[in-house]
């Protein structure tokens, strides 16, 4: 049996176990929970944190299972690196997972009603843990770039749709997006949760976008050593394996970039506007300068990618302007232009994730048909087939 007929054998099974444990969990929660906690509000969140502990199980054992980074023969750095990758990418999936499954319940609670939706609350919850702990097992046995970068917008569009749909205050929208978590409400804690753990999520998926870079230089690096030949500089043809000056400043410049960018999502949040206008301004208003920085430097940055997603950040950049000058001259709210500078910021980063996943594809590529593997192979990376 191959590795990826494996994986979906053993994702039916994990689907299987995630059904029946999540609907006795559900049943047991139902006959002794109190009152209080049978409220629509606490009971969907109760389902979605179990359909969110199926999930991380799920990655954990299929994202693990047949990684050789546990083994001590390199040192304690990569176990280490391996345990922090690991609890990174199960803290996406759980926000993930239990943001959506929590906006559907909300979905379904209002086309049903809570008096006959919560006799199938257990089926559901059961239902939806099976397809997650499948879909989840398989994903994280296989794991790559794309995978994760495209996980960023279903988590963020699951919790600004919950929070809008559950808000008390119909017309936040009208002032701008920071009045929707300028309460204490369930929905603004919900609003302002998603914002803070988008920020975390940015600053993960680009420690491992950095290091999918810096891995695919240094494999560059030692092929040419072992083979005594010398690269094409910059510009020279397209598509050539060129080398990059001053490599590691680009790196700083980027990570640091992307970092900021992940720290101003997650201030936003972090501090509500009524008890914290300064800081919420700053993190709000500081967030597009390193989003305009990360594209419009963005050749300098990352020569790398191809020219196509040079010309995407242009003309984002432009987009957001444009808007910008038109809500200025009352023809919008600034609710739309927050709203779509967040989808074209989120709409670059996955394509900025795809080009990374693609370069990452064709180094692991060139290892599998290298003539001498052995000696140029780097240390495993950090999110590969062979990990």
């Amino acid at each position: 049996m191959g590795r990826h007929q494996q994986a979906e054998t053993l994702g039916l099974i994990a689907s299987l176990v995630c059904t029946l444990a999540s609907g006795l969990i559900m049943e047991l929660y139902r006959t002794f929970a109190s009152a209080i906690w049978m409220i629509s509000g606490r009971l969907f969140a109760v389902c979605a944190g179990v359909v969110a502990a199926c999930a991380v199980i799920a990655f954990i054992v299929g994202y693990t299972r047949q990684s050789r980074s546990w083994s001590l023969k390199r040192g304690w750095i990569v176990p280490i690196r391996r345990a922090f990758e690991t609890l990174s990418l199960s803290v996406v999936y759980a926000a993930t997972v239990f943001l959506s499954v929590y906006a559907m319940m909300e979905i379904i609670n209002g086309t049903m009603g809570i008096a006959i939706f919560s006799t199938y609350i257990s089926t559901v919850t059961a239902i939806f843990s099976g397809i997650v702990g499948y879909v989840v097992f398989v994903q994280a046995d296989t794991l790559n770039s794309r995978t994760i970068a495209s996980l960023l917008p279903l988590f963020v569009v699951s919790g600004v749709s919950t929070a809008g749909l559950t808000t008390d205050d119909p017309n936040w929208w009208k002032n701008n997006f920071s009045q929707l978590g300028d309460r204490t409400t369930f929905a603004a804690r919900m609003f302002n949760s998603t914002l803070i753990l988008a920020g975390i999520c940015v600053i993960i998926l680009s420690y491992f976008a950095i290091s999918e870079l810096i891995t695919t230089q240094r494999m560059r690096l030692k092929w040419r050593a072992a083979n005594n030949t010398e690269a094409p500089k910059v510009g020279d043809e397209p598509g050539a394996e060129f080398d990059i000056p001053h490599f590691w400043a680009r790196i700083l410049c980027m990570s640091i970039l992307l970092t900021l960018a992940g720290i101003c999502f997650a201030g936003v949040g972090f501090f509500r506007y009524t008890p914290h206008p300064i800081l919420h301004n700053v993190f709000a208003r500081g967030l597009s300068l390193p989003m305009s920085l990360l594209m419009i430097f963005l050749p300098w940055l990352a020569p790398q990618l191809s020219r196509a997603i040079y010309v995407v950040s242009d003309l984002i950049i432009v987009a957001v302007v444009v808007a910008g000058l038109n809500w200025l001259q009352g023809g919008t709210t600034l609710t739309n232009v927050e709203a779509l500078a967040c989808i074209l910021f989120m709409g670059w980063f996955i394509v900025f994730s795809r080009q990374i996943a693609a370069i990452e594809a064709d180094r692991v590529y060139a290892q599998l048909t290298a003539d001498r593997p052995v000696s140029v192979v780097p240390p495993e990376s950090r999110i590969s087939p062979q990990n």
